[in-house]
């Protein structure tokens, strides 16, 4: 599930093949370092320092492109700026790279499957050494590099491009195959930044994220139900948004996404209340879902054909099982979204 915040410092596009995220990285007069992104130091020295800046790309003018502007020239000083929205498994990335200087080091490059700053894999390009290399750290430990010698020259614009499958990884810089596909188990999913090494001064434009989103669990669980339960009229599944107002999240109509909840809602995920309702044609209950400790932390709500002299207690029977299902399935808040 994408979060606000994601959409805050990214465009998003969707399509029947998959989706892609194109990074957003700030403006010229903004504050060091992008929204919705994490600047990290793994090994010695001081942070990079990372900024938007206007520059022109081969076949486009004035494009916003990420600059890591810091010159430390600690050996073993690897600043990297990490996205932090969301994580990902399976993946196509691509991004315009060009390392403008550096006198210890001039390298630039993509960090993925990201843990934290001991555990991520890389891959990067080196005009010092015109080479392409890919290497792991577990626990702070570096693996050997893999990866070949390939021109990369100083000041000119690279396309890098990384694939990951499973435990398939795969890279070409400017369409040549520089990474023949490998396989590693370390990590089967996590972030993805920026990285450099030492005093390295490189940019980032074009960054794009090409995956196929993943259904969430309260999505689901939605569709579980309906296959197990087919005459069902409707089901929903509320959560609380940053104002604490209840908002579905799943459901068997795809356009009642983000629509509000009322008191029934929020009583139930506040209090562990449940509520019953009639219409003209339909009955309705409204429970709480509750977490592996029993805490409330989801409202759901089942819409059932109504019968003639169909009883409330005859309705909460009917309707407990179905969440009590759901429930079965869930451990905690973080985990459902």
């Amino acid at each position: 599930m994408l979060s606000r915040a994601l959409l805050g410092c990214c465009v998003l596009a969707l399509s029947v093949r998959g989706a892609e995220l194109v990074l957003d990285f700030g403006k010229p007069d903004g504050p060091p370092g992008p929204p919705g992104f994490t600047n990290v130091l793994a090994g010695k020295g001081r942070p990079g320092i990372w900024r938007a800046v206007v520059e022109d790309l081969p076949g486009a003018t004035n494009q916003m492109v990420l600059a890591q502007t810091s010159m430390d020239v600690t050996d073993e000083r690897f600043p990297m700026l990490i996205y932090e929205p969301a994580k990902f498994d399976d993946f196509t990335l691509t991004t315009k790279v060009k390392i403008v200087d550096g006198v210890a080091e001039q390298m630039a490059g993509i960090v993925f499957r990201y843990q934290d700053e001991k555990d991520f894999y890389v891959i990067r390009a080196s005009a010092l050494g015109n080479n392409v290399r890919f290497y792991k750290v577990v626990g702070g430990i570096r693996s050997q590099p893999i990866g070949p010698s390939v021109p990369v020259p100083k000041g000119d614009w690279q396309e890098l491009r990384i694939e990951c499958k499973g435990n398939k990884i795969h890279a070409w810089l400017n369409d040549r195959e520089v990474i023949p596909e490998l396989t590693d188990t370390s990590f089967a999913a996590g972030k993805i930044g920026f990285w450099t090494k030492s005093d390295s001064l490189s940019r980032f434009a074009d960054t794009r994220i090409r995956y196929t989103p993943h259904e969430s669990l309260a999505q689901v669980l939605i569709r579980d139900a309906l296959a197990a339960y087919p005459r069902l009229v409707g089901l929903k599944i509320y959560l609380a948004d940053a104002s604490g107002i209840p908002r579905v999240v799943a459901s068997t109509e795809a356009k009642e996404i983000g629509a509000a909840g009322g008191d029934s809602e929020k009583g139930a995920m506040e209090h562990g209340y449940v509520f019953y309702g009639k219409d003209r044609d339909t009955v309705s209950v409204v429970q709480p879902l509750r977490d592996r400790n029993g805490e409330p932390i989801a409202a759901v709500r089942v819409v059932l054909k109504s019968f003639t002299g169909q009883t409330e207690q005859v309705v909460l029977q009917r309707a407990l099982p179905i969440v009590k299902e759901m429930q079965a399935r869930v451990r905690s808040l973080e985990e459902l979204r």
